[in-house]
Parts: structure tokens; C-alpha cells; sequence
């Protein structure tokens, strides 16, 4: 494996961190990955494990306000940066790695930011081989009521307020050994009100507009996922009318997929759908033994 770190430019050139992680030998294509809040691109070691051993290459950044990224923790001016800020890391892999298929990840948040932009930039997601939502917040969320209204009222008057989210640090994974949260120096559990006003208002514009969807897609949710509640994602679904697309829901699995006890399973679908949509020049690298 060659791993490899550095910046890119997003918005307004601020100097964004990434990381990529590069299989020996022919790159078959490419996992572009999108975290959730608060997190990070490092925390999907068994997502880059296993499609490395697949012959794909991995490359994940950290959003703004998050991970080694410059930016107040969780806050943004509005969305179109996170939007922009991915539009800018595709381009930039693209630069590094000319012709590779790319499949577009997002986790959580980060689900909702992949969806956006592709039903944002049409266009331009017409050249990824498939979208996979990824436990995403595209419904309700495990968000006590009372911080998302104070979120809301703040906005205008206080965008820059901070709270903690109040999210249950137990509701990621069902695995006893990464039930109790590790303390990552990289983490954070906090969310501005100019970005509560801003999730909300994205998640009303992306189920308003599902039925134009043009691409691939592969949402993967956990059953009793209490982070972001799998209806959110069921209903947008069903709100898809482009043949292409497949929606697994893990039963008695939470947010966290990639660590949960059935990850493997989640894995194997996973390395297992975007295979099917490579295009037929590669699909002859796929090594015999995965």
C-alpha cells in the first residue's frame, strides 16, 4: 500500500487536508470519500482496507472545520462550501490520477453533501460511476429538538454559536470494542447554528429535487441506526426514479457501519456493487482472489 497526504485548494483557496491510499500495482478506479460531522477522513480503515485488496484506490479529505482542516469547528459561511469544497478534491483527483473511474462515498452528513452535489453539478456527476449514501442524514436526526430550534433561531443573529450536538456517543456501533468512544484529538461533537439552518435547508432542496437523479446509486443504512434514522433515506428512495439503484438496510445495525459487528457484510456489498459498475475496459484488472 502507498499512502500518501497533503492540501488542496478549496473555496476561496483555503488549503483543505487529504489523504489517499493507493494499491499495489494497476488502480482498477477510485473510492472518493466524504465524512460525516465532526469526523474526519481517517476513520475508514476497514472501508480502505477492504477495497484496496479489491484493486481500488481510496482518497478521503477533511471538510472544513473539521480533521486537519483550518476553519471554526462546524461552521460554515453556507453550504455551497462543502458543496464547492468536493467539486474542488474531484477535480484535484482527477489531476492526479487522469481517466480513473471514480465512485463518490459520503458518510452521514457526508452522505448529504455527495447528494447535493450531485443533484447540484449534474454535469459534472455524469462522470463518477455511482453515488453511495452512506448512512446518510437525509431525514430526521438524533439531534435533541430543543438544540436544533435554538440552531435555527440563532442563525441570523449568532451564526457562530456553538453547541454540542447531543447526539448519543453510544448510537454508532453495536461492537464492544469501539462502543466506548476513543479520544481522537481529531474529533468533535460540536455544530454551529449557521450550519443547523444550512443542513435543513439542503435536506428540504435534495428531497425536492430526487426525482432528477441521473446517476448510479447505492444507499447503504443501518435498521436501527439513531444518528440518522434509515426512514429519511428509504424516503428518498423511493423518490428516485432512475433505474440504477439499490437501497440496503442492515437490520439491528447502527450509524457507524464501517465498524459495526456486521461490517463485513457491509463491506462485501459494498466492493460487491461497485465492481458491477465498473466500466467493461477495467473489470479484466479484478483480481481472482478478493
Amino acid at each position: 500500500m502507498n499512502h500518501r497526504e497533503g492540501t488542496f485548494k478549496g473555496v476561496e483557496g483555503l488549503n483543505l487536508y487529504y489523504q489517499s491510499w493507493h494499491p499495489k500495482g494497476k488502480t482498477r478506479a477510485i473510492l472518493a470519500l466524504v465524512h460525516g460531522l465532526g469526523g474526519h477522513c481517517g476513520l475508514y480503515k476497514n472501508v480502505v482496507e477492504h477495497v484496496l485488496s479489491k484493486q481500488y484506490a481510496v482518497y478521503g479529505f477533511d471538510l472544513r472545520g473539521h480533521g486537519r482542516s483550518p476553519g471554526q469547528r462546524a461552521y460554515i459561511h453556507n453550504w455551497s462550501e462543502y458543496r464547492d469544497d468536493l467539486g474542488s478534491f474531484l477535480q484535484f483527483i482527477q489531476q492526479q490520477e487522469p481517466g480513473t473511474p471514480i465512485f463518490l462515498f459520503g458518510h452521514s452528513m457526508g452522505g448529504l453533501i455527495v447528494i447535493d452535489y450531485t443533484l447540484r453539478y449534474p454535469e459534472a456527476a455524469s462522470c463518477l460511476q455511482g453515488v453511495i449514501p452512506f448512512a446518510p442524514s437525509i431525514g430526521e436526526v438524533g439531534v435533541p429538538p430543543l438544540r436544533i430550534l435554538l440552531g435555527k433561531l440563532l442563525s441570523r443573529t449568532l451564526p457562530r454559536f456553538t453547541l454540542n450536538t447531543g447526539i448519543d456517543s453510544a448510537a454508532g456501533t453495536r461492537d464492544q470494542n469501539h462502543s466506548t468512544p476513543i479520544k481522537d484529538p481529531l474529533r468533535h461533537t460540536l455544530a454551529t447554528a449557521r450550519l443547523s439552518t444550512e443542513f435543513f435547508a439542503t435536506l428540504n432542496w435534495v428531497h425536492a429535487h430526487a426525482p432528477e437523479w441521473q446517476v448510479p446509486l447505492l444507499i447503504l443504512h443501518g435498521g436501527d441506526d439513531r444518528v440518522a434514522l434509515p426512514e429519511g433515506s428509504e424516503i428518498f428512495y423511493r423518490k428516485v426514479a432512475y433505474p440504477d439503484k439499490l437501497r440496503i438496510e442492515y437490520a439491528g445495525a447502527y450509524h457507524d457501519l464501517q465498524i459495526d459487528i456486521n461490517y463485513q457484510e457491509v463491506m462485501t456489498d459494498l466492493g460487491n456493487w461497485m465492481d458491477k459498475h465498473l466500466p467493461s475496459e477495467v473489470t479484466r484488472l479484478m483480481p481472482e482472489k478478493v
